[in-house]
């Protein structure tokens, strides 16, 4: 990890951004003292729960036995396994046998939907490690930079990714799991000739597990520095944002969440 860039990143984020919730970062990894393990749950668990205690500060590592669901550890990259009938349960269900979330309109356009959705390969080590931007450290490798955040520093971000892009889509937003949203897909995007951020968390199955005006906003580590890097000549100094800012100011998080001033 680039230190000088861990601080001035920090720097100008209570610069243009005040008390906004700092990110969380990501990589994986097969060293055993990168983080605290995650308990394995007793029963179905969404991972972005465990997330919060890491929004909180906290320090830790998943592996294929500590995800509690089959979607998380297929989009976390540690196992290709797909649950049974899973076209019927992302659709309308089987009458007396299975409910259906009813997120797609039939089996047959899940089944489609998964075919144009682009592999991920297996994970690259045993353990994918979650940090806050803060407690980053030297020896850290992040893969991805993950936000949770409510519009007003969404359209700061949004706007930054956009900030040295021709194209339109320096952000884009595909239909999957929230866990995709900040894993998969944000991941695959760092391996891109045009690496773009990720917006995501609109998942319905997974929206309890954060707080209810926010959403994702994952960059690839490739990409965010870029976007660090644009900060200070970007719209981040104008009036414009200066107006948006004073009301990131009255955003209510909590104090832990926030990380260093």
């Amino acid at each position: 990890m680039d230190m000088a860039l861990k601080k001035e990143f920090i720097a100008l984020w209570r610069k243009y951004f005040g008390e906004a919730e700092l990110p969380l970062a990501f990589w994986y990894t097969d060293r055993e003292d990168a983080a605290e393990g995650v308990k394995a749950p007793k029963a179905h668990r969404c991972f972005l729960a465990d997330l919060a205690k890491v929004r909180q500060g906290k320090n830790r590592f998943f592996e294929i036995e500590t995800v509690g669901c089959f979607g998380g550890r297929r989009y976390l990259g540690f196992s290709g396994d797909v649950m049974p009938n899973f076209e019927h349960f992302l659709s309308c269900g089987i009458p007396g046998a299975l409910e259906g979330e009813r997120y797609k309109k039939s089996p047959e356009l899940v089944k489609e939907f998964m075919r144009r959705s682009p592999p991920f390969k297996p994970a690259p080590a045993r353990r994918i490690v979650f940090k806050r931007w803060d407690r980053l450290e030297a020896p850290d490798e992040p893969a991805v930079v993950v936000f949770f955040a409510p519009p007003d520093v969404l359209s700061g971000l949004f706007t930054l990714a956009n900030f040295d892009e021709a194209d339109l889509d320096g952000v884009y937003c595909p239909f999957c799991a929230g866990c995709a949203s900040i894993v998969k897909y944000p991941f695959l995007e760092g391996e891109s000739a045009r690496p773009r951020a990720v917006l995501g968390m609109f998942d319905v199955s997974a929206r309890p597990c954060v707080p209810g005006p926010t959403l994702s906003f994952a960059a690839p580590m490739n990409k965010f520095t870029v976007m660090v890097g644009n900060m200070g000549e970007s719209f981040l100094v104008t009036k414009s944002w200066k107006a948006v800012r004073k009301r990131i100011a009255h955003i209510s998080s909590p104090s832990s969440a926030r990380g260093p001033r």
